[in-house]
């Protein structure tokens, strides 16, 4: 019998992109700096930049001895991640004499943005709340140039958490929208956050 996959078991890593335009070549292998680590043990500077909920912390915070690493973008717990769809926009045609059927030809692929929700973070030093997807979209709103683009990687787990059994990666990728949480005093609930990213291109990546 095939094994099922534990969804919620999954981690999601955000590396600067080098690429100055678009590429036709396949994304990167954005995973040589994680697979060296497994959940739950220490992540070496540069290395994964966020984790899945459901899956043991990983240590470290994304800062090394010279400040924040610049090519992750911090570290944090997603509860949920949603848009890994790829969709082709297929046309139709008549055909003169032909009733009984049309020619269907395929167009441009559509993408849908990636939504990563997870809790609000406090940062170690201090204790208040991780500002850097606001700050990442704070920079795009203002114009600055180079737009600072993100590579990215999904992970899913397996049971153990120490075998990788699907990827699926993503090219430069910009921050849509940030989605601050509702505030209820009534409730108790957990701070949730919202990151929308948009991309230029999603793959489930082939068993290495």
């Amino acid at each position: 019998m095939a094994e099922l996959v534990q969804t919620f078991r999954f981690r999601v890593d955000l590396t600067i992109s080098p690429a100055s335009g678009p590429t036709a070549a396949r994304p990167p292998d954005l995973t040589a700096k994680s697979t060296t680590t497994a959940p739950g043990t220490a992540a070496p500077p540069g290395g994964p930049g966020v984790q899945g909920a459901g899956t043991p912390p990983l240590g470290g915070t994304g800062v090394g001895p010279a400040g924040p690493a610049k090519d992750t973008l911090g570290t944090g717990g997603f509860q949920e991640c949603a848009g890994l769809d790829l969709e082709a926009d297929v046309h139709e045609y008549l055909e003169g004499g032909r009733n009984d059927g049309v020619v269907r030809r395929v167009g441009r692929a559509k993408l849908v943005p990636l939504v990563l929700k997870r809790g609000i973070l406090t940062a170690t030093d201090g204790g208040y709340a991780d500002t850097r997807f606001w700050d990442w979209m704070q920079t795009v709103l203002d114009g600055t140039l180079p737009l600072p683009r993100y590579n990215g990687s999904v992970q899913v787990f397996d049971p153990t958490l120490t075998r990788v059994v699907a990827r699926w990666s993503f090219i430069r990728s910009l921050p849509m929208k940030v989605v601050g949480p509702n505030l209820n005093a009534r409730t108790g609930e957990v701070a949730i956050e919202e990151l929308h990213l948009a991309h230029e291109g999603l793959r489930l990546e082939q068993k290495p």
